[in-house]
Parts: structure tokens; C-alpha cells; sequence
């Protein structure tokens, strides 16, 4: 198993302390968080791109993925989404990741409108996304909580290009058991995010293996090699504990749980 986290869980932090925080405590990947308030985002220049690429592979860390925040099945014009997207899967290509993770946010419309927008847009992109190298991942979240509700529309994409992220508290939220979720999701799986939290109505971010998510029952579905990011979301819960001091801890927990049973 190979472990990653996600500086959603470091908000704001310098490129050159979160690549010493993955390798101090065992971590082999990083899932950046794009966006405008964090060191890394579409906005940076071919040269600023470069040198982040470069402190990453000094480091010896990989960046698993470009973490984006474009809504594939909400309503609205296509293009303008096409050309956000256009621009994390060239961002990833930039700096060596291998994937850009996208969400549903089809809220509030007819489930076969959202599933339509998602398959149109997704499956327009996907010949760029060849083309550069990079994995476009739906992530099972809001409106398509459930592995398959997102297996549903990648699997109407139907290209190698698009695939699907597994968060393992929003199929949990959605009452699917994970034999389940990995069932739908295992054909198109790029990898895992791991969090724990108190129950259904405290998603307060909790170290992990302290909360209610069957984190083990999940990583027992996975392969020996699969990886696995730890989405701590200490952004949207300031209060919520540091996530350098428990790192270590959660690498330890990760590692048990996905040890081959005897």
C-alpha cells in the first residue's frame, strides 16, 4: 500500500515544508489542493510550475494528484467547465501527477440530467487528458455519494481516461457497504481517500481509526499496491486538531489495517 495525504489537511502550507512533512513521517504522495489561496494552483507560471515539480522530485515524493474543484454534472454552459478542466489536466501534466480529481455537484437537478451533463463533459475531455498523460477522477461526493453512482456515469464515459476516486466517508454517508462500493467502483478505481469521523452529523475531521468509518473493511477490498490518501479536511474545521502531529499515527493505523490477514 502506498500512502499519501491531502494538503487539504495543511492549509496554506509552504511546497518545501509539505514535501519535508511527507518524508519525515513515511508518506510517499501528496494530493495538492488547487486553489487560488494554496501555493499551488492553474494560475502559476511554466516556471513557477517547473520549480514546484523539481522541489517534489528532489524530495523524493510523488504528487498523486491535481485536486480541482470543477463541478462535472452541475448545471450550466459546458465550455467554461471544459476549459477549467483543460487547465488542471495541463497544471498535472506540469508537475508530474498523475491524476486531477473532480466532483459531481449535480444537486438539485433530475439524476439523469446530472448524470448526462457529467458523461458529456467527462467524455469530452478525456482525448486532451490522453493526450497529456493525466487520469480524470470522479469523486463519490454530494450529489453522487454512492461508489455506484459514480461507477454509473464512468462507466457510461467508458474511457481509460476517466476514472473514479473512492471517499470512503460519502459511500459510507450513503449507506453502501464497502464490498460494495469497491464491487462498482473497482473496474474504474484510481485510488482511495481515508478520513474518520465522530458519526453521520460531526464530520469534524479525527485522527484516524478515532471515528466510525469502517476504514478497515475498505482497505481490505484494495490491492497490495494501491494507494490510499488521507483527506484531512482541517480547511473546513479550523478547530479541528493539527494534522503534523498525526501523521504518524495514521501511517501506523493505515499500515495494520492493510497488513495480509493470517
Amino acid at each position: 500500500m502506498k500512502l499519501a495525504f491531502s494538503t487539504l489537511g495543511v492549509p496554506g502550507m509552504p511546497i518545501a515544508d509539505v514535501i519535508r512533512l511527507a518524508v519525515d513521517h513515511g508518506y510517499q504522495g501528496v494530493e495538492l489542493r488547487a486553489h487560488p489561496e494554496e501555493p499551488v494552483h492553474p494560475g502559476l507560471s511554466s516556471a513557477e510550475r517547473a520549480d514546484v515539480a523539481e522541489e517534489f522530485k528532489k524530495g523524493g515524493v510523488e504528487i498523486l494528484t491535481v485536486a480541482g474543484y470543477v463541478r462535472v454534472a452541475a448545471e450550466g454552459d459546458d465550455q467554461p467547465m471544459l476549459d477549467e478542466l483543460a487547465g488542471l489536466v495541463e497544471l498535472a501534466r506540469d508537475l508530474g501527477a498523475s491524476h486531477v480529481r473532480v466532483f459531481p455537484g449535480g444537486g438539485g437537478l433530475d439524476p439523469e440530467v446530472a448524470d448526462a451533463n457529467a458523461a458529456r463533459r467527462l467524455g469530452a475531455a478525456a482525448p486532451y487528458a490522453a493526450d497529456l498523460g493525466v487520469r480524470i477522477l470522479l469523486e463519490t461526493h454530494d450529489s453522487h455519494r454512492a461508489g455506484a453512482d459514480v461507477a454509473r456515469i464512468v462507466g457510461t464515459v467508458g474511457h481509460r481516461q476517466v476514472g473514479a476516486l473512492w471517499d470512503i466517508m460519502h459511500t459510507w454517508l450513503a449507506g453502501e457497504e464497502p464490498v460494495a462500493s469497491h464491487a462498482v467502483l473497482a473496474p474504474h478505481l484510481g485510488y482511495v481517500q481515508v478520513k474518520d469521523i465522530a458519526s453521520a452529523e460531526d464530520t469534524e475531521p479525527l485522527a484516524l481509526g478515532a471515528g466510525v468509518l469502517p476504514l478497515g473493511a475498505c482497505l481490505d477490498t484494495l490491492d497490495a499496491d494501491s494507494w490510499v490518501c488521507w483527506e484531512y479536511e482541517k480547511r473546513w474545521h479550523p478547530h479541528a486538531a493539527e494534522l503534523p502531529g498525526l501523521l504518524s499515527a495514521g501511517r501506523e493505523h493505515l499500515l495494520r489495517l492493510g497488513a495480509p490477514k493470517q
